[in-house]
């Protein structure tokens, strides 16, 4: 077993494999959506939505895609049918009504994010006719309004209906910039269109954007992956998420297009999200949890900064709310005591929505010991530091002994620490809290 005196270096990190062996949750969430059960939870969701107050935030799925990439393990159909996606807008129209109907008038909305799929998969007019939906639903508070787009299907009436709405955040979908690795993940688009599409945000107003790359992709290596990153950097996006594919052919039928030995093994993947870390922090980005990068300008930098950093189910954010509502199939809502997750299958949400019925097919009721952990694992992925309560730092020390040995994690007072080099060990550490964990789950590689 690799120790701390053998173990390789790769930039700002130290290779303990055996630390990472265990698939862990990427937890957006405590708990995560693998414990979520299969029932309705229509009721439930009423009465949470009738006892909400204040703040709130909104997210919206879109679960069409004009071409299917073979990675991507989003819920999410091809767009090529519009009775399809006519009868899906109708029916987050009617959604739409019947939350607002059930919602206090002190509840108030201060950030929409819309996601998929891609959004830019309906027509700009679409997009329009569901803001104006939104605003005559909701009661709004100057809301921070981000989009995820394919920039593929990103045509200058999207540009002119972004620039309307006011979108102030944009998240590009570019995963690689290498010819041969776009082709073996079925996402072909040259760098040329990434530009434009760059540079029509921008010229639309958008304020912030984020560039989604991967690592561990099939035909890449250091050298691969170093060139898409310098490239992306030299269009400035405002932000850069750095994911490692996660290959479960098993569970999402669209990968077996891709051929898993192609793939870099763990250290290679290791080394590549080291590599690309320093990269990206030497070319004046701010490392923001585990793998998001940020200028130092933007809000998701300054929160992380000032310690208001959280992670909900669109990953690290600065979003303070601890509400998110979810719209549409297979959208998540999470309300105080309870997390509940819409019908996954568009054709039965419709069905759902179309007989004024809430959509909530599978979820769980949380309590107090769940957001006592929730607070932990937010903690240690945003802030790097928790206070852990006497009883939970007793029955963890064993687990967390590992971890304390290669330097990763310090104990002082109560205080568990992540120390410099344990960003990619993140997860496998706030792991060490998850009451619901267990071997026999089926999560992506920690790193």
């Amino acid at each position: 077993m690799t120790g701390p005196n053998t173990a390789e270096q790769f930039a700002d990190w130290t290779y303990y494999p055996e630390l990472l062996a265990r698939p862990v949750p990427r937890y957006t969430s405590y708990p995560t959506a693998a414990e979520f059960v299969e029932e309705s939870f229509e009721a439930r969701q009423r009465a949470a939505l009738e006892r909400l107050t204040g703040s709130v935030s909104i997210y919206l799925h879109i679960p069409y895609c004009e071409e299917i990439c073979w990675y991507c393990g989003c819920n999410t159909g091809a767009a090529n049918k519009r009775v399809r996606l006519t009868s899906y807008m109708a029916a987050l129209h009617r959604e739409i009504a019947l939350v607002a109907d059930l919602l206090d008038p002190s509840v108030r909305i201060e950030h929409i994010a819309f996601g998929g799929g891609s959004p830019n998969a309906i027509a700009p007019t679409e997009f329009v006719r569901l803001i104006d939906a939104l605003v005559l639903a909701f009661r709004f508070v100057r809301p921070a309004l981000s989009i995820e787009l394919d920039p593929r299907t990103l045509t200058r009436d999207w540009l002119m209906a972004i620039r309307g709405i006011g979108v102030t955040r944009a998240s590009l979908g570019v995963q690689s910039l290498n010819p041969a690795v776009q082709t073996a993940i079925g996402r072909v688009q040259p760098v040329e269109m990434i530009e434009r599409a760059v540079e029509g945000l921008r010229g639309a107003g958008v304020g912030s954007i984020n560039f989604d790359l991967m690592y561990g992709l099939p035909h890449q290596d250091d050298a691969v992956l170093a060139e898409t990153l310098a490239r992306s950097v030299a269009m400035g996006p405002n932000r850069i998420a750095l994911f490692g594919y996660a290959h479960v052919p098993h569970m999402i039928p669209r990968q077996r297009r891709i051929d898993g030995s192609d793939l870099p093994d763990q250290r290679g993947r290791f080394r590549m999200a080291a590599m690309g870390a320093r990269q990206l922090i030497d070319a004046g980005y701010q490392a923001v949890g585990f793998d998001h990068f940020a200028l130092p300008g933007d809000s998701l930098a300054r929160a992380a900064l000032s310690g208001t950093l959280r992670r909900n189910f669109q990953g690290f954010t600065d979003d303070p709310s601890s509400v998110l509502l979810g719209f549409g199939a297979s959208a998540i809502s999470e309300l105080p005591g309870l997390m509940v997750q819409n019908e996954k299958n568009p054709g039965r949400y419709r069905m759902l929505i179309g007989a004024d019925c809430l959509a909530g097919r599978r979820g769980l009721e949380t309590g107090a010991e769940d957001a006592r952990r929730a607070a932990i694992i937010e903690a240690l992925l945003c802030k790097g530091a928790a206070k852990i309560d006497s009883d939970l730092l007793n029955a963890a020390r064993e687990r967390l002994e590992p971890f304390a040995a290669a330097g990763l994690v310090s104990c002082e007072r109560g205080w568990l620490r992540l120390e410099a080099g344990a960003a990619p060990y993140a997860r496998a550490i706030a792991s060490v809290f998850d009451a619901y964990r267990s071997e026999e789950r089926s999560f992506s590689s920690a790193i």
